[in-house]
């Protein structure tokens, strides 16, 4: 079983990632749309579609990557890069590109004819007064020194952070900073500034900066979303230079796929969750990383006789055709590993919803990782888990830690404050299975 879900998820790193040719003389005469029918005529025409493999096509292409022990996917090589090498004898390259075709570096003098831009910047002056889509902000509150990183270090968030980074993991802060938007510029500035000093530890690759966005009651209408996503951009931008920003959040339309009874329900249900009021933000270049979450799928959609997997392949479709995927990284989101007080699931159930829940997302080529939940605490204070009490093994646990070819692509979620060892511990436990972790900052 080892090795058969290994390769079976390493399928989909080599059809996405390497560009492996599929067999394709059996699928040759089938319909070039026939993807279509999951967002129907009415897609304006910029959404395209075009399965990679059709559903009912994906056993055989697994099977013929698996036969003879694997042998076609241990031979499989990446398809040569197509570079133009303008050096070759006979090579015609283009001579009217901008610039005067000589490299230069940060603080290198601008050529004799640039001109600067007209206009002012805001913020120009260190430490003025200005205003992020209308969000007063102390540029000086924001800045982030020696000492607010070392004692950021210190603290619980930051030993976290450290041990993770020990543990292999590549690490981003996980935290809320929309009800300190709302509750005004002086708690707000002194939030960022916290998580920029956090963001600031080594190894801490980006920031995910609120959660269940315009699902939870937090926000009452779109442009107050705008202006939030637009503020904490720009201040975490400042806090923290360089490191790559997320957010999370659901858009229940897009597993509906072509069913317009489907689509009419969840904009009525979800207004502030619409595609198009989503989209508005995650083109702006504010945001460089968008989880979606699966939580929706068992029963939200059973009225419209859709199943979690369909509906899941619906939103992987849509996101795609959408090119969501060209302006930022998309991660799925998923909790269903997780069982009360830990996985009840059997070694086979595992395995198909990692097929589900995992590999599909990836093969469909809409998202590059995966978020799963390891660990969480409800309301009542039940605990669930992947693994047993205390890194007690699980059948669960023990498929996860068999995906090594993916592994960079599995994060999860921990939350330092109520460990189930110790930090240290529990973080290189959680880096057999996952590449990545998002480290909750309250």
């Amino acid at each position: 079983m080892r090795w058969n879900l290994r390769r079976t998820l390493a399928l989909g790193a080599a059809v996405t990632l390497i560009g492996v040719g599929l067999p394709s003389a059996a699928y040759s005469e089938r319909d070039p749309n026939l993807c279509k029918e999951l967002y129907g005529p009415s897609a304006p025409d910029y959404m395209v579609c075009d399965n990679m493999t059709a559903p009912e096509d994906v056993l055989d292409v697994v099977n013929f990557w698996l036969k003879d022990d694997g042998k076609n996917l241990k031979d499989a090589e990446p398809n040569p890069p197509n570079v133009a090498d303008c050096s070759e004898p006979g090579a015609v390259c283009p001579e009217d590109g901008e610039g005067d075709g000589t490299p230069r570096g940060d603080g290198d003098p601008a050529p004799d004819d640039y001109k600067e831009p007209e206009g002012k910047p805001e913020c120009d002056t260190p430490g003025s007064i200005c205003s992020i889509d209308g969000t007063p902000v102390d540029a000086r509150k924001l800045a982030v020194g020696a000492a607010d990183i070392q004692g950021a270090a210190q603290t619980a968030e930051g030993r976290a952070l450290i041990s993770a980074k020990d543990a292999g993991l590549r690490a981003w802060i996980d935290t809320e900073l929309a009800d300190d938007w709302k509750a005004g510029a002086e708690q707000f500035a002194a939030a960022v500034k916290r998580v920029g000093a956090l963001a600031a530890q080594p190894g801490v690759q980006g920031i995910r900066f609120t959660s269940q966005l315009g699902y939870n009651q937090t926000f009452t209408d779109a442009g107050q979303i705008a202006k939030f996503v637009t503020a904490t951009s720009a201040a975490l931008r400042i806090a923290a230079p360089g490191k790559k920003l997320a957010v999370h959040t659901v858009v229940p339309e897009l597993a509906c796929g072509a069913d317009d009874t489907c689509k009419q329900a969840m904009a009525q249900k979800y207004p502030l969750l619409t595609p198009d009021k989503v989209e508005s933000y995650l083109t702006t270049g504010a945001v460089d990383h968008l989880a979606l979450d699966s939580g929706l799928m068992r029963s939200e959609y059973a009225p419209y006789k859709l199943d979690a997997k369909r509906a899941l392949r619906n939103q992987w479709v849509q996101i795609r055709a959408r090119a969501w995927d060209a302006f930022l990284h998309i991660a799925a989101e998923d909790a269903s590993f997780a069982g009360a007080g830990g996985s009840k699931l059997t070694a086979q159930q595992t395995t198909g919803v990692i097929a589900e829940r995992v590999s599909q997302a990836i093969m469909d080529g809409a998202a590059e990782t995966v978020n799963l939940w390891s660990r969480w605490q409800d309301d009542q204070g039940q605990v669930y888990r992947i693994m047993g009490e205390k890194h007690a093994g699980s059948a669960s646990w023990d498929q996860l830690t068999k995906l090594d070819e993916i592994r960079p692509r599995l994060a999860t979620l921990y939350n330092p404050g109520a460990p189930e060892v110790d930090p240290a511990a529990d973080l290189k436990k959680l880096s057999e299975a996952f590449g990545q972790v998002f480290v909750t900052v309250g």
